[in-house]
């Protein structure tokens, strides 16, 4: 039997595989701060009413999501799959001197996920190139919610307004579509937010603009 190795003419190409730590340390390594060190808006306004215990920040980058986290009372554990950003989240959070509520460890989150419960689960903008598990690391994120804790999940949903066909290889799940993806069992969650907004930013030119972005706040019912 012949074995044909080229591809069919209609066959799909194949999916191109998620960015990974290579990719992400040279992204961080382009500039001293990729980020604007300001926590993630959405979190500041959907957190700061929650009685502080355990969190989990999702792909924490440089760190201001979990510094705010913990100023505010929280015992963090944030993760990353860039050794760089996680050595400039190290400096940050011993800069805001909460260096001994802030747990930060490499994972990559398609392989690995941390262990325990958390009282509050924060996965901001859990985007990257290419091919990524992300309904699987969400229901993970979901899994890893104590009873009585939170799961707020924030991404974007479109291109910003200064490049309305711009497409940065991943897709933009409506919020509803991110509630269905998490497959929760009925009965045991309450759904606070599911709704999407847009989100103030500034275009490369220094220029005002926006970007549509969403949030789903969920609560594990005790």
């Amino acid at each position: 039997m012949t074995e044909h190795t080229h591809p069919h003419p209609h066959a799909e190409p194949p999916a191109a595989p998620a960015a990974g730590e290579e990719f992400w340390d040279a992204r961080y390594g382009q500039s001293d701060r990729i980020w604007s060190g300001r926590p993630n808006a959405v979190l500041v306004r959907e957190a700061e009413g929650l009685a502080p215990g355990r969190a989990l920040d999702l792909g924490c980058g440089e760190g201001a999501d979990a510094v705010w986290l913990a100023r505010q009372g929280w015992q963090v554990t944030g993760t990353d799959i860039s050794g760089v950003a996680l050595t400039r989240a190290a400096e940050h959070v011993a800069e805001a001197g909460v260096a001994d509520r802030v747990d930060l460890r490499q994972h990559d989150l398609g392989v690995s996920f941390p262990d325990g419960e958390f009282d509050l689960v924060s996965a901001c903008f859990l985007h990257t190139p290419g091919e990524m598990p992300r309904e699987l690391i969400l229901r993970r994120a979901a899994a890893a919610v104590a009873p009585g804790g939170t799961l707020l999940v924030v991404g974007h949903a479109g291109p910003p307004s200064w490049a309305p066909d711009l497409h940065l290889g991943f897709p933009f799940p409506t919020p509803e579509e991110v509630l269905a993806q998490l497959a929760l069992p009925d009965g045991t969650w309450e759904v606070l937010l599911c709704a999407e907004h847009e989100q103030p930013m500034t275009a490369p030119d220094g220029s005002p603009g926006t970007r549509p972005d969403n949030a789903v706040k969920v609560r594990r019912l005790p």
